[in-house]
């Protein structure tokens, strides 16, 4: 499959670059997709962020040269990207348990990670509901938050800007600014490759946009796939079934937009909702 096959080429490249500086915007380039839609994929495909998958496999390979002997700690340090020992001591602790200085104690336990292989593996049974749907742009306003190109670097950001949202009347106002179509709160991860990222929870509105942030949403066609349950937990879900199991099979590939989740009742405990992908048909694998 292309789909996949262009995944196997991103593990390619890092392999190639382990050494080096690795440029996530290439691997962005070869899985012909925005670095935030290659991140997702690859944390949601292989089960580990991006970045935690790339310090697994220096540090896997770290350990095998100071075994062999004959390379002090400070140049292999350098060699993965650790311009400090202290850095470097820390991100191998972090992966074997034990300091690079016992790596050639007897009996010491070291971990090996190799390097990650895609296939499509038969899953499914439960149904997946979805619909295509091709919309022209709409305007959202509310509250924004940057986004870091490292996506583990916004696991706080995105809960304290809704823990902002709920504070005071500000959803109540927002609210009140709401012009559907799409009807419903939304979540905007505006992460394609033209702009700086952010993340913006909002409503579809065409007022003026005062002190209240606006993005502009472009005409895409999108994959909408509605469910419900606890969130965020059931939204995680959703998105990991969608990307691991609906999007390989599919035909269409991410398109160049952010990813858009409508929440269409307040309640978090059991929440309506749908995830948005913005998708093109490229034929079935």
């Amino acid at each position: 499959m292309e789909w996949v096959d262009r995944l196997n080429q991103t593990i390619a490249y890092i392999e190639e670059h382990l050494s080096e500086d690795i440029d996530y915007a290439q691997l962005g380039k070869i899985a012909c997709c925005s670095v935030y839609h290659y991140q997702r994929l690859f944390t949601y495909m292989a089960g580990v962020p991006l970045a935690e998958y790339i310090r697994r496999r220096r540090m896997s390979l770290a350990a095998a040269e100071l075994q062999s002997g004959g390379v002090k700690i400070v140049d292999v340090a350098v060699k993965y990207g650790y311009s400090s020992p202290t850095a470097f001591n820390r991100a191998f602790q972090s992966v074997h348990g034990v300091a690079p200085s016992a790596v050639k104690n007897q009996g010491v336990q070291l971990k090996s990670y190799p390097a990650l292989h895609f296939h499509i593996a038969v899953t499914g049974a439960e149904q997946l509901n979805y619909r295509l749907e091709s919309l022209p742009a709409f305007r959202v306003l509310g509250l924004a938050s940057p986004l870091a190109a490292d996506l583990e670097q916004n696991f706080a950001a995105v809960p304290q800007l809704w823990q902002q949202l709920a504070a005071g009347d500000t959803l109540p106002r927002l609210l009140g600014l709401m012009e559907p179509p799409p009807a419903g709160l939304l979540g905007v991860s505006a992460c394609d490759d033209n702009e700086h990222w952010q993340y913006i929870i909002g409503v579809a509105s065409g007022q003026a946009a005062g002190d209240w942030a606006e993005y502009q949403v472009g005409a895409f066609t999108w994959a909408i796939f509605s469910a419900s349950g606890a969130c965020p937990q059931a939204i995680q879900q959703l998105e990991r079934r969608i990307i691991t199991e609906w999007l390989p099979a599919s035909g269409y590939e991410y398109d160049n937009g952010p990813d858009v989740e409508v929440y269409l009742n307040p309640d978090p405990a059991n929440s309506q909702f749908e995830v948005w992908l913005p998708v093109k048909f490229v034929g079935k694998n």
